[in-house]
C-alpha cells in the first residue's frame, strides 16, 4: 500500500492501525451512548430534573471527549496532523476543556448524592444550574492557561492529536501541573471519597445497598491515574526515554472515560436508565424515581 506520509517514529504500521482504531471505537461507542442521554433528557420530562441535570453536564462533556478523539482517529489514520499548529492548540484545549468539566460533573453528582442519601436535602434547580456553570468555566480557566503561556499544548507521541506538553519539564510546566492536579484531581477526588464513604455508611447501617459507591472514584482513578502518573512522572523525570507507543497508552485509557461514564451515571442511573427506555421504546415509566442513585 503507497501512503503519502511516513510512520511516526517509534510506531510499526500495525500499532498506528491499532491506536487509530481504539480511538474511533471509544469515539463512537462514547457519543452514541452519551447522545442517547442527552435525547431522553431533552425528550423524556419525567426526567427532566436537578439531579439528572448534572447528569447531563457529564455527558455533553463526555460528548466533547468523543468529539477530540474522533478527529484524533482520524489523524491517527492519516499517518499526521492535518489542521497546523493553531488546529493543534485548539484540539489540546478542546480536549482538556471538556475532560476537565466531565471530572467536575462527577464531583457535582457525588455532592448531590451525599445530601440526598445523608442529609435528605433537595437539590434544587437554580442550585444545579450554578454548579454546572462553575463547573465549565473553572474548567475553561484552566484549559486557557496554556494558550495564555502558564504549561502548552503539543502533540502527543503520535504525533496526530495535542496534548498537555509534558516533554519539556521545565519550571513552567511543572507549576502548572501541581496547580492543575490539585484542583482537578486531588480537590474532586477528595470530595468523591469522603461524599461516598459517607453514603456507604449510610447504606450500611440501614442495610440497603443502592448503588456501588466505591465505582465513581475507583473509574475516575483507573481512566485519569495512568495519564496523571505519566504527567507528574515528567516533573521530575525526562520521560523521552520511554517508547513513544508506551506513552500512547495512558491517553488511549483515558478516552474510555465517555463510555464508562455512561454505564455510572446515565444507564446505571434507575430514573434516567428508564427515561431512556422510554425514549427508545415509547413505553411510558410507570414509577418515576426522582434522584439520582445507582444499582
Amino acid at each position: 500500500m503507497v501512503t503519502a506520509y511516513p510512520l511516526p517514529e517509534g510506531f510499526t504500521e500495525l500499532e498506528v492501525f491499532a491506536i487509530g482504531t481504539a480511538l474511533l471505537v471509544e469515539a463512537l461507542l462514547g457519543f452514541c451512548l452519551n447522545g442517547l442521554t442527552i435525547l431522553s433528557f431533552r425528550k423524556i420530562k419525567e426526567i427532566r430534573t436537578p439531579s439528572n441535570l448534572l447528569v447531563l453536564s457529564i455527558a455533553l462533556a463526555d460528548c466533547g471527549i468523543c468529539i477530540n478523539a474522533f478527529i484524533a482517529a482520524f489523524s491517527s489514520f492519516l499517518r499526521y496532523w492535518p489542521y497546523g499548529s493553531e488546529g493543534c492548540q485548539i484540539h489540546g484545549f478542546q480536549g482538556f476543556w471538556t475532560a476537565l468539566a466531565s471530572i467536575s460533573s462527577c464531583t457535582a453528582v457525588a455532592w448531590d448524592r451525599y445530601h440526598h442519601y445523608c442529609t435528605r436535602s433537595k437539590l434544587q434547580w437554580s442550585t444545579a444550574i450554578s454548579m454546572i456553570v462553575f463547573a465549565w468555566l473553572f474548567a475553561a480557566f484552566w484549559s486557557v492557561m496554556p494558550l495564555l503561556g502558564w504549561g502548552e499544548y503539543d502533540y502527543e507521541p503520535l504525533r496526530t492529536c495535542c496534548t498537555l506538553d509534558y516533554s519539556k519539564g521545565d519550571r513552567n510546566y511543572i507549576t502548572y501541573l501541581f496547580a492543575l492536579s490539585i484542583f482537578n484531581f486531588i480537590i474532586p477526588g477528595f470530595i468523591m471519597l469522603t461524599a461516598y464513604q459517607s453514603i456507604h455508611q449510610k447504606f450500611k447501617k440501614s442495610g440497603h445497598y443502592k448503588f456501588n459507591t466505591g465505582l465513581p472514584l475507583k473509574t475516575l482513578v483507573i481512566c485519569w491515574g495512568p495519564y496523571c502518573l505519566l504527567c507528574f512522572y515528567a516533573a521530575v523525570e525526562n520521560v523521552m526515554f520511554i517508547s513513544p507507543k508506551y506513552r500512547m497508552i495512558p491517553a488511549v485509557i483515558a478516552k474510555t472515560v465517555p463510555t464508562v461514564d455512561a454505564f455510572i451515571y446515565a444507564l446505571g442511573n434507575e430514573n434516567y436508565r428508564g427515561g431512556i427506555w422510554q425514549f427508545l421504546t415509547g413505553q411510558k415509566i410507570e414509577k418515576a424515581e426522582v434522584d439520582n442513585k445507582t444499582k
